[in-house]
């Protein structure tokens, strides 16, 4: 029996020779990415989607039920290609910025490519930083393509899908596969004709999103690569019907995400083919799964965790989420979600939801929602995307996916709030948060913030706090801290009075001394709480010169949000100051 068995592994051994040779080291692991959909696929449980290539896909693979990305797409794809979180860097973390990143910091697929792979991306960038394309890619492009590896090579390869872009809601004349009349509209959504085109729209664009998923597959299988690619599909960030885009309730950051692992790779699968994964997972871990899934040493620096592969780590508790700047108009939010809570803290719960964004309210469905604001026949639900915000809200999101009751004052859920203060505060802190500076500030940038006592995260996160709880009781703190040396404590302190409107004047005089302020986002704060105090006359000039400042971008983007948000109230107020 000794000799028989040492006679067989004689001869089998070339045949598993052979096998091992035609068994590549890794796997190769192809992206395929749609842009601004929310999870409106059968898989999900949609019952209008029609998306048979998804949902086949999700029966072979693994769906991800709770996975986040940021509520735009340049945050996100900053998130997307460092692994880092855009506040880290700022002011990677608004919409259109270039931030301001170390020297050392690469785009994750660089690491790929030093491990033998080829990298192409076909074709979208939009990384909101001077990440080296170069250095990441070695194709990046409309022909990029794994095709064009070397004989054998493993590849990671991108394709990006831009058929479900918000800009197909744009006025154009559009056939559609579905009825408008039997779209359900959800209760923070106006039922005008206008929302139910968007809707019945949308959805035929995700049946060609769908197609283009199956060609792509199809075309990876017709080339014998199926079997040895690993492939994510996801939706680049929520959207993009009115109140999803752009914003941190679940409809802007809650997005698609399944991952086919082929046989002779499943043994990097988290679960079985056709499990569904409950825990959270965010854009924040992609970067360190796929290096994991390659083998890859993953970076210290990383933020996330690998989800997948030899380097799996613990599920997370909590992901985070963060809004400010989108275009030309300020606002601030930062989101926590676990398996089931999503908390929102507004930090400038004055501004309205919607903000008045050129290049949003070319979509129908906005405008018809701002008619009938105008005309006075909004209903409470959807009249409250038009209002001032609390300054928290809490949602369940198994039992209100809708998120529009907020819970944050239930006493029922005040342990579940304070833990979601704890997280994002913890969270805000480690990031070292950009956010919480002003753009254009020195301090902005992973470096400048980092260094040695420039930036004293802590003690501006509370102020932070503090000013957007908007309570008159806060005003003697906020007074003190408008003359405090750090630049951010004043620039806060300054936003607190403007929160606190007409309350707060007994600080006129301090706020006055601001407007010569060396920080110039100092001096826009402080001239919008006098503004708002009935001062136009001193507010005005700095506003006007700010404004002005071309060479000083977010400084003059600064002042024009500021006028804009006077608006009206600033008009009877000139009338009163003839010659400001």
């Amino acid at each position: 029996m000794k000799h028989l068995l040492i006679f067989s592994a004689f001869l089998l051994a070339p045949l598993a020779a052979v096998h091992a040779a035609d068994t590549p080291a890794k796997p190769n692991i192809l992206w395929l990415v749609s842009e601004d959909n929310d999870c409106f696929l059968g898989c999900y449980g949609d019952p209008i989607a029609k998306t048979p290539t998804l949902d086949k896909l999700s029966r072979e693979g693994v769906l991800y039920e709770r996975c986040f990305a940021m509520p735009v797409c340049a945050p996100s794809r900053f998130t997307l290609i460092t692994g880092m979180y855009p506040v880290t860097c700022g002011p990677a973390h608004h919409m259109r910025a270039q931030g301001k990143i170390p020297s050392w910091l690469k785009g994750f697929p660089a690491y790929l490519r030093a491990a033998g792979y080829y990298t192409s991306n076909n074709a979208k960038t939009d990384y909101n930083s001077p990440i080296s394309i170069p250095e990441a890619w070695d194709a990046c492009s409309k022909q990029a393509h794994y095709q064009n590896r070397a004989e054998g090579q493993p590849f990671f390869s991108v394709f990006n899908h831009e058929v479900t872009h918000e800009s197909c809601l744009f006025p154009k004349d559009e056939p559609s596969q579905f009825d408008p009349a039997k779209m359900p509209i959800p209760p923070y959504q106006p039922d005008t004709p206008e929302i139910r085109a968007d809707w019945a729209r949308y959805y035929t664009r995700m049946v060609k999103l769908d197609k283009q998923i199956a060609v792509k597959l199809k075309e990876l299988a017709d080339a014998g690569l199926a079997d040895d690619t690993i492939v994510f599909y996801y939706s680049d960030n929520g959207g993009a019907l009115p109140r999803s885009k752009r914003f941190l309730q679940e409809s802007g950051t809650h997005v698609p995400l399944i991952v086919y692992y082929p046989p002779k790779w499943r043994h990097l699968a988290p679960a079985a083919s056709g499990s569904r994964i409950k825990v959270p997972v965010h854009f924040i871990d992609f970067a360190p799964t796929v290096l994991s899934l390659a083998g890859v040493k993953i970076p210290d620096y990383m933020q996330g965790h690998a989800f997948a592969g030899l380097a799996k780590a613990a599920p997370n508790e909590f992901v985070f989420c963060t809004r400010d700047r989108m275009d030309e108009c300020y606002d601030m939010m930062r989101s926590v979600m676990d398996s089931r809570w999503l908390y929102i803290h507004n930090y400038r719960p004055d501004l309205p939801y919607v903000q008045p964004l050129k290049y949003m309210f070319q979509a129908r469905g906005y405008q018809s929602w701002a008619r009938l604001a105008r005309e006075g026949k909004l209903t409470p639900a959807t009249a409250m995307f038009w209002s001032e915000k609390p300054t928290e809200e809490l949602y369940d999101m198994l039992a209100d996916p809708d998120s529009v009751r907020n819970l944050a004052t239930d006493l029922a859920h005040r342990e579940t709030l304070d833990r979601m203060r704890v997280a994002l505060a913890k969270r805000a802190i480690a990031n070292m948060d950009n956010g919480f500076l002003p753009e254009g500030s020195a301090l902005e940038g992973y470096d400048a913030s980092r260094a040695h006592g420039a930036y004293p995260i802590e003690r501006v996160f509370a102020l932070a706090n503090l000013a957007s709880e908007r309570k008159i009781t806060n005003l003697p703190k906020l007074i003190e801290a408008l003359d405090d040396p750090c630049e951010p404590i004043r620039w806060w302190a300054a936003q607190g009075c403007t929160m606190l409107r007409d309350k707060a004047a007994p600080a006129e005089t301090t706020l006055r001394k601001r407007l010569e302020d060396k920080s110039g986002a100092v001096q826009i704060a402080a001239a919008e709480a006098l503004a708002w105090l009935g001062k136009l006359d001193v507010a005005r000039p700095v506003l006007q010169h700010w404004r002005q400042q071309t060479e000083k971008k977010p400084f003059a983007v600064q002042a024009q949000n500021v006028l804009g948000r006077l608006g009206e109230a600033a008009r009877p107020i000139a009338e009163e100051h003839r010659n400001p």
